[in-house]
């Protein structure tokens, strides 16, 4: 029997399990855009002959287009920002907003203005799962080949930033794409990142000038298609450092409007024709901290501006208006703004210069709708217009038609989507027979008409086929997690403990899940489903196997016999409301506060008894300890670097150690506790000189990003490598809590460190409360060895909900997902001033993991405080939270506003890796205070 609760093997297959399933909400919301055996189309003629496509990356619409957009504060604050740019909007061009979808990344920014795709999200873990580099290396390769208007035309021309442009070289045919990058290292956030703008200028300039005596360049340069790429990363590096309503950001925008102006005159003088088009964009905005990422409306609404040749120019604005409260500040009301989405500006694009359009392009046309006024002003009008929207509906409805063959020969039992499937006029021949036919009748306005009907339908049936298999993954992810949450319980209620015998029914259990499994990999190898389907169904197989194998056979012969069912009912719906309350908290952060006043006031007043009290040291700490800690979760996400505030955390950290070390009985290693305390003044000290420096535009002198690197991994190690014989507990938790004290120091914004404070003494106090409340029984219990001997009392389902609680609050307490304050980049300049995404991220997930330790020596002191064996409530919290992980699972959306997007997959993957982080917790918590433990048990005995 042993053999079957196996408690490391439980841990490993959660672990396994739960990795895997986080790949199923891709699996079941999200599916490559990318298709092959595609044929690529596009119009016979072009409106220019050569394209200039300028991405100011990190612009935001709004700081660009609106006047006295800048805080007054600034000195010489400009009306207009850019005039330039202004400049043609009011007289020569189309404006409008380009909307961007989540992730705001640089990486799927430009995927979808030059590939005309919406990268699939799960294309991020898959490009990086090989190198263990999540969401940060991934940008950087591609996860799958794809088409662009680069390697459609006959050469393009980039300069930028070696993180965007080696991506559409990568299976381009040879010699097309041609690219000139400066070195990772000029991404330095401490400089004048308008440096990196000048210098993609001045090698575009230096480009003209070989031509001169290089006939072959001349000859590439002069060639039809031909498509330049300036890549301006200034803004972006600009806004991380200074955030976007800066005067560093405001003159980065004069910066980028004043190569705009430059770039234009150059080409005058280069070409001396009128045959250049213009397109100026961004690939993502920015919030007000400087970050992106999210689908924040800063962070999704960017700037376009177009004009040149085939380009019309500005037109008064509709009836209603083309405005918004957004875009009324702007001046432009009088003129009309038309928006786009991002994938958009790709057939744009290839239909100014008469390229084949990327073939998995899905961006629609915007002068496709004759009911709109679009982008183009093309020689030969209407006709013009009527065929690129006839390209437009063929290229979608190709994607359509090769998705479908191919779901078609696969699936068994195939429902083909009718619109464009069905008999007679509705089928897709027919339709694309028509717009010829009107076309070819000169009815452009019909043709265009039909062709925005059927684009409309062709993407439905692209989102069906997308979506075809969503209930069968739905299905197996419910099974899934309570199979889960029913096979995690076997390790708590041990029904074998009951019933060892041999069962027919529990044999008939067995061949029943094997026929289903085989059943299903019998459909999955027929359909050619990913291996990953396999995986999906074996979880819950197993799980419900094992289950009921084990449970029904005791029910069988001993029945269920159950004590008090209200209480049981109750415990079970205060758990359900607890374990809700904790979803709604993801997108509601004073839920964690409420939960404090909970934990700390109500539950206090309606449950401890005053011998209960009168067995604490400190009765009042843990009320007081929970309202403090109820402050952070309702302070603003949107911090603002204040170094007085940070002190003021180094300066708690000290006072708390000095506090605590006093109440620690017998000796304590007091050099080590000194040292420690030098070591977080030291930080202090550092982390002023930097903050002043940085702040000031000086640089990051190298002393302190040297002192700050010593300071911060001597602390970090000296817990691991000190050779002190701690005595007591109580000694221990000391050391590891003043051992990341200079972490919160260095790498905090604002109240981190505070938090770091209360949180931790919230935390202590924890210990003295439950080793209260069990009282005398706990002098009659001898702590087990093996959690298989230890028998649940009621209240550890109690003891296991405030466990989950504090790994949430854990993470949350700062910030959320969309705008987490342990993600501001600021201090982590004061370490690493170049960009090194690798770097920076091991700074920021440390300074995350920070908390987490100190949670988890204190659950593993609590543990022993409680007599009780290591994982017992850990197995406890197993059972409960995935019902958290199941309702974020379908909580997932892929339509709505891109925060709604973005938030959902975040908040299912954030809590799926948070219970498997939680295994680490225990584990690593039993680890470390393992010594001092194993005294505590032998001095009992």
């Amino acid at each position: 029997m042993g053999s079957r609760y196996n408690v490391g093997a439980l841990l490993f297959t959660g672990l396994l399990f739960h990795l895997v399933y986080i790949g199923s909400v891709f699996d079941c919301y999200f599916t490559s855009p990318v298709v092959h055996g595609m044929q690529s189309h596009g119009l016979d003629s072009a409106e220019s002959t050569r394209l200039v496509l300028i991405v100011g990356d990190g612009l935001r619409a709004d700081l660009l287009f609106q006047k006295n957009g800048f805080p007054a504060g600034i000195p010489n604050a400009p009306e207009v920002v850019a005039p330039y740019l202004r400049s043609i909007v009011e007289t020569r061009g189309a404006f409008g907003v380009s909307h961007t979808r989540v992730p705001t990344e640089s990486r799927p920014g430009h995927v979808a203005i030059i590939g005309g795709m919406y990268e699939d999200v799960s294309a991020v873990t898959k490009a990086c799962l090989p190198t263990l580099m999540i969401d940060l290396q991934g940008w950087k390769t591609n996860p799958v080949d794809f088409d662009s208007v680069f390697n459609q035309s006959s050469h393009s021309f980039s300069f930028g930033s070696p993180d965007i442009l080696p991506m559409f070289t990568r299976g381009a045919v040879p010699g097309k794409v041609m690219e000139w990058s400066y070195d990772e290292d000029e991404e330095d956030f401490t400089k004048d990142a308008t440096a990196l703008d000048v210098w993609v200028f001045d090698q575009l300039q230096a480009l003209f000038q070989n031509a001169t005596t290089n006939a072959t360049l001349n000859d590439q340069l002069r060639a039809p298609g031909t498509v330049f790429f300036l890549h301006l990363l200034g803004l972006d590096t600009t806004g991380h450092s200074y955030r976007p309503h800066s005067e560093e950001y405001m003159n980065n925008i004069q910066v980028v409007d004043s190569i705009v102006r430059q770039t234009e005159r150059l080409m005058e003088q280069f070409y001396q024709d009128k045959e250049t088009s213009y397109i100026f964009t961004a690939d993502h905005g920015m919030s007000v901290i400087g970050n992106h990422g999210d689908g924040h409306p800063d962070n999704t609404r960017t700037p376009l501006v177009a004009w040149g040749r085939g380009i019309r120019g500005p037109l008064p604005d509709s009836s209603p208006s083309s405005h918004d409260a957004y875009s009324e500040p702007w001046g432009f009301g009088h003129l009309l703004r038309r928006d786009v989405e991002q994938a958009d500006l790709a057939p744009l694009m290839s239909t100014l210069v008469g390229i084949g359009w990327p073939v998995n392009s899905v961006g629609v046309l915007p002068d496709v709708d004759p009911t709109k006024p679009g982008y183009l002003l093309p020689r030969e009008g209407d006709k013009a217009l009527a065929q690129a929207a006839q390209v437009n509906a063929k290229m979608i409805v190709e994607q359509y038609r090769v998705k479908h063959e191919l779901k078609k020969n696969r699936t068994v039992l195939y429902t083909p989507f009718a619109t464009l499937e069905g008999s007679g006029t509705s089928n897709r021949f027919a339709r694309l027979s028509s717009i010829e036919q009107a076309i070819t009748s000169e009815e452009w306005t019909t043709a265009r008409h039909l062709s925005a009907e059927l684009i409309r339908d062709a993407l439905e049936g692209l989102r069906y086929l997308q979506t075809y298999e969503r209930m069968l993954i739905r299905g197996m992810a419910i099974a899934a997690y309570t199979g889960w949450a029913a096979y995690a319980s076997l390790f708590i209620f041990r029904p074998l403990d009951r019933y060892n015998g041999r069962s027919n029914l529990g044999a008939l259990i067995t061949a029943l899940s094997g026929f289903t499994f085989s059943s299903f990999c019998i459909l999955f190898a027929v359909q050619g489903s990913p291996w990953t389907y396999y995986l999906y169904i074996a979880f819950p197989v197993y799980f419900w196997q094992q289950f009921l194998a084990q449970v029904l056979p005791v029910l069988r012969t001993s029945g269920l016999q159950l004590k008090r069912p209200f209480r049981v009912v109750l415990y079970g719906a205060l758990v359900i409301t607890a374990l809700q309350s904790m979803v709604a908290a993801y997108v509601h952060r004073s839920i964690w506060s409420v939960g404090f006043l909970i934990i700390g006031v109500a539950w206090p007043v309606w449950s401890w008894t005053k011998e209960s009290q009168s067995r604490m040291s400190l009765p009042w700490l843990w009320t007081a300890s929970c309202l403090v800690t109820a402050i952070f979760p309702l302070l603003s996400v949107d911090k603002t670097e204040s170094l007085p505030t940070i002190l003021a955390g180094g300066a708690s950290m000290i006072l708390a150690g000095m506090l605590f070390a006093q109440r620690i009985p017998g000796t304590v290693p007091k050099t080590l506790f000194l040292g420690q305390g030098i070591l977080i003044a030291l930080s202090m000290l550092v982390t002023s000189s930097s903050v002043y420096h940085l702040q000031a535009k000086l640089g990051l002198p190298l002393l302190s990003q040297v002192s700050g690197w010593i300071v911060l991994i001597t602390a970090s190690l000296l817990p691991f490598v000190a050779r002190v014989r701690h005595k007591t507990i109580a000694s221990k938790l000391l050391m590891y809590f003043l051992a990341f004290g200079p972490c919160f120091v260095i790498l905090s914004i604002s109240v981190e460190g505070l938090f770091y404070v209360a949180y931790s003494i919230t935390l202590a106090a924890w210990i003295d409360v439950e080793r209260a409340l069990r009282g005398d029984s706990l002098d009659r219990v001898k702590k087990s060895k093996s959690v298989l001997q230890y028998k649940l009392q009621p209240d550890d389902m109690r003891i296991a909900l405030f466990f989950l609680f504090f790994v949430q609050v854990g993470f949350f307490g700062t910030g959320n997902v969309a705008s987490i304050s342990s993600f501001y980049l600021s201090p982590v300049y004061r370490l690493i001033p170049v960009f090194d995404p690798f770097s920076m991220a091991a700074l920021l997930v440390f300074k995350i993991i920070a908390p987490y330790i100190i949670l988890s020596v204190i659950f593993a002191a609590l543990n022993d405080a409680l007599h009780l064996p290591p994982f017992s409530l850990f197995l406890v919290a197993l059972t409960l939270t995935d019902g958290m992980t199941l309702t974020f699972f379908f909580n997932v959306t892929d339509t709505g506003s891109w925060l709604e997007i973005g938030q959902t997959i975040s908040f299912f993957c954030v809590t799926s890796l948070l219970l498997l982080w939680s295994a680490g917790i225990c584990a690593g918590g039993e680890y470390l205070m393992a010594d001092v433990i194993c005294l505590n048990v032998k001095a009992s005995e």
